[in-house]
């Protein structure tokens, strides 16, 4: 045997057993006579101990060790002198009398340390040993509690996992599809599934009424902090349901993962507001509910009230209150104007507006305003003394909703007030089924062609689609979207009236959708569903800023893998068997 037993698991109460231990060197430290190692493995780290005076050809030998050697160790478990009450094992050492080195290392580019010297691009590169490191190691372990906590909450649930296929036909609607190059068939192309919707449809149709699948996606998205070009997804679909069915049964499941993981009562019924709210008073539809600063509009305080020509021609009139804030420098606030001004931010510009607390009004509009409009102000956004409002405008009222948002989340940043080991959940409802292309010039799916529309506004289809609103829902914690779904269309002549509106001819639908067509045809039922982001579910446990961390071998932001290096060029012969010639177009 390689180890009798780990390196994370020997207690005080193991003191005089003969132990056999295999893992890395952490450290070595040699004080005069003695060498201590530390040694570690996925399970912990267990010290161990040589001394020159018992053996010193066996304390030569450790003096030679480096870090990341792999090693195999026998010996006797004793009790620590100077306890180390950090770690599980801080009381115990483990007195050498066999070293066997199993694999030299060369020097780590990178410490393997929880506080690492390492930048992203080189633990990336060497993501093999970036893996090494406790935190990224803890992290893929809650990936995997939580995998099983979910298939065991499912299953309770009746719901049954069936393996979809990976490649499957291009269905250009929405996000961008990778392609994979047929061999058998020249000229034509696989796509990679962006989510396995139309099949766990198909599923639905088939009887399979409580469907899950821990299912791989992949999106040829541009990326962010919580985007992959593939990521995994907790895909589900029920039959026989309305939405209120779906909400709770994965709102238990929520839950039960926080209950489970990080001991975290959610409320009993979670809180659900409409997007039109959530767009009102966050300009987000993921608003992020750890900390106040509704909007307030204030077209009716400042518009045509005064002389300020931004405000008198503005179609939206927005504010902010941050208490406590009047005390704010002129070098904070400027920070502030520069931020919004930012290209990623889009802003023109920001006006302040100061409750002093000795019940002074200082803004950076004085002159165009009488105080008479300050005090209105004040009691509109209900300010007290000592509260910072600001204050922004803009022809669009939707984009500069957008912006004040990107605001607000600043100032919870700035002010700590965006706790990571606090947890506000809700349902985003009543998502808008269609919106605008200004790429495409058309009404798009919001979500998907398939989504039902609330059965009150099916009248408004034909003449006002846009006022449409769909039987949607999002999922979200502290301003981050974990889940969505929706019931969806089971009728097909319904069905085919989307189509339409989508701008889909009869024989475009019938290419693309003709399995899925057909299909209710023959007895679809009622059905719906959702799926949560697994990689973000993670992450929003674990406290982590960007879903990298809890992926085992994750692109970078260009897409790449930069350990393996790919993307990469085909050599010849690979294009020639798939007939296949490459010819890039530069751009100017």
């Amino acid at each position: 045997m390689y180890r009798t037993n780990t390196c994370g698991e020997i207690r005080i109460s193991d003191v005089g057993k003969q132990v056999t231990l295999a893992g890395w060197v952490q450290r070595v430290r040699k004080m005069g006579g003695m060498t201590f190692v530390d040694l570690r493995d996925r399970y912990g780290l267990t010290q161990l101990v040589f001394n020159e005076a018992t053996d010193k050809e066996l304390c030569d030998s450790a003096n030679k060790l480096g870090r990341e050697f792999c090693v195999q160790v026998c010996g006797e478990v004793s009790e620590r002198e100077n306890k180390n009450k950090n770690i599980p094992t801080g009381d115990i050492e483990i007195k050498v009398a066999k070293l066997n080195v199993l694999s030299e290392s060369m020097t780590p580019p990178f410490t393997i340390e929880d506080q690492t010297d390492g930048g992203d691009d080189i633990r990336m590169k060497y993501r093999y040993l970036d893996l090494r490191r406790t935190p990224v190691r803890s992290n893929l372990e809650l990936r995997h509690r939580m995998t099983i906590l979910i298939r065991n909450f499912l299953d309770a649930q009746n719901f049954i996992e069936v393996e979809t296929p990976i490649l499957i036909g291009s269905t250009p609607e929405g996000a961008r599809d990778f392609v994979v190059p047929s061999r058998m068939n020249p000229g034509q192309f696989y796509a990679l599934p962006q989510s396995p919707q139309t099949l766990k449809q198909l599923l639905m149709v088939s009887g399979f009424d409580r469907y899950f699948q821990i299912a791989k996606c992949f999106r040829d998205e541009d990326l962010r902090a919580d985007r992959q070009p593939e990521f995994t997804q907790i895909d589900c679909e029920m039959s026989f349901v309305d939405q209120e069915d779906v909400l709770d049964i994965f709102e238990g499941m929520s839950r039960h993962l926080f209950k489970e993981v990080l001991g975290v009562e959610l409320p009993e019924k979670l809180p659900q507001m409409t997007w039109h709210d959530a767009m009102r008073l966050y300009g987000s539809d993921k608003p992020d509910l750890r900390f106040g600063m509704e909007f307030v509009e204030l077209d009716d305080v400042l518009k045509g009230t005064g002389t300020f020509p931004v405000f008198n021609d503005a179609a939206y009139i927005g504010g902010i209150c941050v208490p406590g804030c009047a005390n704010y420098s002129r070098k904070q606030l400027d920070e502030l104007t520069d931020f919004v001004k930012r290209p990623q931010v889009g802003a023109k510009g920001l006006v302040y507006v100061k409750y002093n607390e000795d019940g002074t009004v200082k803004t950076s509009i004085d002159k165009f305003y009488t105080p008479d409009v300050w005090a209105n102000l004040k009691t509109k956004v209900g300010a007290k003394d000592g509260d910072l409002v600001l204050v922004m405008s803009g022809e669009n009222a939707n984009k500069t909703r957008v912006q004040l948002s990107t605001l607000r989340l600043e100032m919870g940043d700035r002010l700590g007030l965006r706790d990571k080991n606090k947890f506000e959940c809700l349902w985003i409802v009543d998502f808008p089924l269609f919106e605008w292309s200004d790429e495409e010039q058309r009404l798009m799916s919001t979500h998907h062609p398939f989504t039902m529309p609330n059965p009150d506004d099916i009248p408004l289809l034909e003449d006002h689609p846009e006022k449409v609103r769909a039987k949607a829902y999002d999922f979200v914690c502290n301003g981050v979207e974990l889940g969505g779904g929706s019931l969806r269309i089971h009728d097909g002549k319904l069905q085919e009236k989307m189509f339409r509106i989508l701008g889909f001819t009869p024989e475009k639908a019938m290419a693309q959708f003709g399995f899925l067509i057909n299909a209710f045809k023959y007895g679809a039922p009622p059905h719906g569903g959702i799926a949560f982001g697994l990689d973000r579910f993670v992450s929003i446990l674990a406290g982590l800023d960007s879903i990298r961390d809890c992926i085992a071998f994750p692109k970078n932001n260009s897409g790449r893998d930069v350990m393996l290096d790919a993307p990469s060029e085909l050599d010849d012969k690979q294009l020639d068997e798939l007939m296949l010639k490459v010819d890039i177009h530069q751009e100017k």
